[in-house]
């Protein structure tokens, strides 16, 4: 959820404002500019979030995850074996970052063991097979947060708009939330989840 609401007609503004605390990386700057780019996918900031949701699917079905056609909110985003896509195209995205970021022995686990996401409808149960502290919990959606926008981007979708809704852009103003961006990027690189050019990657 968005914490400040931000206003359309600003947030090309936002954007440059970010991206100028980034002149000096080189490869976080390229990202950024990757995600903002983005916005040529979503006039005035505007986009049907469930028009490429076959394309977080078809990526899901590449990696060997499973998928089940259903709401998350008839049980869990991740039921220990199958992501439910009736989601919005970003949420989906989500999950598969999710999925490659989880220790092997989390994927069995409702939620992956972090507790019931925002789309779950059985929380108490997803709640209850919690397995991780709250630093690992918050490091863990931070990274499955930007690794999907880095997979919506690879795909030709308006990643942009989950950018800002997941928080990225919480004072933009600041140098601290810039370093937030580079120290997670540099998070996923050490885990081989991005490349070198910050591309989402994943093997089998």
């Amino acid at each position: 959820m968005i914490l400040t609401p931000l206003d359309a007609e600003a947030l090309p503004r936002i954007l440059d404002v970010f991206e100028s605390g980034l002149a000096d990386s080189p490869l976080e700057l390229s990202v950024f500019r990757r995600i903002a780019a983005t916005r040529r996918f979503c006039p005035g900031f505007k986009a049907d979030l469930h028009a490429g949701r076959a394309k977080a699917i078809a990526l899901a079905q590449r990696m060997g995850i499973p998928v089940c056609d259903e709401e998350p909110a008839e049980a869990f985003s991740w039921d220990g074996q199958a992501i439910r896509t009736r989601s919005e195209t970003s949420v989906v995205f989500h999950e598969v970052a999710h999925w490659q970021i989880a220790p092997p022995a989390r994927r069995a686990l409702y939620d992956f063991g972090l507790g019931a996401g925002p789309e779950t409808g059985r929380i108490d149960e997803a709640n209850a097979a919690v397995t991780v502290d709250n630093a690992t919990k918050e490091e863990e959606e931070n990274l499955a947060s930007l690794l999907g926008i880095l997979w919506e981007a690879a795909h030709d979708e308006p990643a942009v708009l989950a950018f800002a809704e997941q928080n990225w852009l919480e004072l933009y103003d600041r140098p601290h939330t810039q370093r937030h961006f580079a120290d997670c990027l540099a998070k996923l690189r050490a885990r081989g989840l991005i490349d070198g050019a910050g591309h989402p990657q994943w093997t089998r």
